[in-house]
């Protein structure tokens, strides 16, 4: 049993997912373009939830909303469905598979045996589409691998079903409605406005904002816990940015891919140059990464350096502010 489905590799796996299977169904469109359409392009510090033994940090909103928002704003329709029992979750997986039907998965990584064991951790918001079955294991296009592969049928059962934050209880979602066509440059300019939105937010978990809180808190976090403490928590922030659905510098990227496309769409040369702002933004969040590596791998040999990765956070967040600022004006 096996769906005609095209795998295309993508950097993140829920803009990929949806580019998919909306590419399956007939609706060309980008991985970056479904990004910024679906206001991808965030970043949040919730302290009091714990991932991994460490506050929360993402640089992505919820898990779906990214989809659901691209859904709305284009005017298509995706059906989503949980479970409180493996079960029905197979049963209804294998009904759409004989309808030909490839269906997006919300998956738990650990137990994702075709990653690298140094990628495989307690982190249940990542994506990937089944497109079909054999009579040991599941068919999957993972947008983030650069080919096809499977799962054996209890693997994806443990994976649709793995415990903890954002416990993804056998979800699993595809696009019911598709239109013939979009008002897309008005879905692009809904996608910055939110976005831009929430960059500059005025609360102090959210945004550019929040990034200047764990700026601030990376300063404390070695008196306050302890260097081992601190250099978890400091992990922390690499491998939500880093290793997660590319996170940080690697949205950067993608959100600057979304804007030079759009540049042509909407006819504003100026979100071109914005575009490569963005670009530059992205490598500054990368240097932090391989800075902040090195710290908690206990191979940097700098002094005080704690402060400096701060700093560099800092820096980082003015210009975020300075370019969401003008994002906002450019498309107003």
């Amino acid at each position: 049993m096996e769906v005609g489905f095209t795998h295309h590799q993508a950097a993140h796996c829920e803009n990929g997912v949806a580019s998919n299977l909306l590419k399956h169904n007939g609706f060309e469109i980008s991985e970056p373009m479904i990004f910024g359409i679906g206001s991808g392009l965030f970043f949040v510090y919730i302290p009091f939830l714990k991932v991994n033994h460490a506050p929360a940090i993402s640089y992505r909103p919820m898990p779906g909303t990214i989809f659901n928002k691209a859904a709305k704003r284009l005017g298509f329709k995706v059906k989503r469905i949980k479970f409180s029992n493996p079960k029905s979750a197979q049963q209804a997986l294998d009904e759409n598979l004989k309808n030909n039907i490839p269906t997006g998965l919300q998956v738990g990584v650990y137990g994702l045996t075709y990653f690298p064991d140094e990628y495989r951790f307690h982190f249940n918001a990542h994506n990937c589409v089944v497109y079909g079955k054999t009579e040991t294991d599941y068919l999957v296009s993972d947008p983030v691998m650069e080919s096809v592969t499977t799962l054996t049928h209890k693997d994806l059962e443990k994976v649709r079903f793995a415990k903890g934050a954002f416990a993804p209880k056998g979800q699993m979602y595809f696009p019911t409605s598709i239109p013939k066509q979009s008002d897309l440059p008005k879905a692009i300019i809904k996608g910055i406005k939110e976005t831009c939105r929430d960059m500059l937010a005025p609360v102090p978990f959210v945004g550019v904002k929040g990034i200047r809180t764990v700026a601030k808190l990376v300063r404390k976090w070695p008196a306050k816990y302890g260097v081992k403490v601190a250099n978890h928590y400091l992990a922390q922030i690499v491998r939500m940015q880093e290793e997660i659905g590319t996170g940080g510098g690697g949205f950067r990227y993608i959100f600057a891919a979304f804007l030079q496309e759009s540049s042509a769409i909407l006819n504003k040369p100026e979100l071109k140059e914005l575009s490569h702002e963005m670009t530059q933004i992205g490598d500054r969040w990368r240097d932090f990464a391989v800075e902040a590596s090195r710290v908690y791998k206990n191979r940097s040999s700098k002094s005080d350096v704690y402060n400096l990765l701060a700093d560099e956070m800092v820096k980082i967040a003015d210009l975020e502010e300075a370019f969401f600022k003008k994002l906002k004006k450019a498309i107003a």
